[in-house]
């Protein structure tokens, strides 16, 4: 059964859990300041409760290869349901695009897209995004660096409840 709002634990424990998906449940626990298996439980039910999406590890691109890192701010011809559905599953088909996200506004969608460099960029904007029947007109900017990354959610803004309203620590 889904949480409306979050305790003091809960926040501490996602905040954690964000910052480090590999801890072990003993030092998420102890940090949490409650034993092991109640963390466990809480774990699991802010899992099922959707909480948690996932786990996975974060790759560095430029040890990969990747070292072109562009956004392209993409209009279409049309904002129709279907146009739409069409691009967004187009996207989805190409590995490139790291993020995409539907916007409001004078831009339709917002694309993070990776290159090994600057030549492979080129070649996939050339020939799948700009001729992509859709597509009305792409606005890029290739990064230079990176000034702040962190994923996820600001935890320390949520408003928290008191602990004391759950009865398995």
């Amino acid at each position: 059964m889904p949480r409306v709002k979050l305790d003091t634990i809960d926040r501490k424990i996602l905040a954690d859990l964000q910052s480090d998906g590999r801890i072990t449940n003993v030092e998420l626990a102890r940090r949490a300041g409650i034993s092991a298996p109640p963390c466990l439980r809480r774990v699991r039910a802010l899992e099922e409760a959707g909480y948690v999406r996932g786990y996975r590890a974060e790759l560095d691109p430029e040890h990969l290869g990747f070292s072109v890192t562009v956004f392209a701010r993409v209009g279409l011809e049309s904002q129709a349901d279907l146009d739409l559905k069409k691009f967004e599953a187009l996207v989805g088909s190409w590995p490139e695009v790291r993020e995409c996200y539907m916007l409001a506004g004078e831009t339709d969608f917002l694309l993070k897209i990776v290159s090994k460099d600057w030549d492979a960029y080129q070649r996939f904007l050339t020939t799948k995004l700009t001729a992509a029947p859709p597509v009305r007109h792409v606005r890029t900017s290739l990064t230079i660096r990176t000034s702040k990354y962190e994923p996820g959610v600001p935890i320390e803004l949520l408003e928290a409840v008191d602990p004391s309203d759950h009865d398995d620590d």
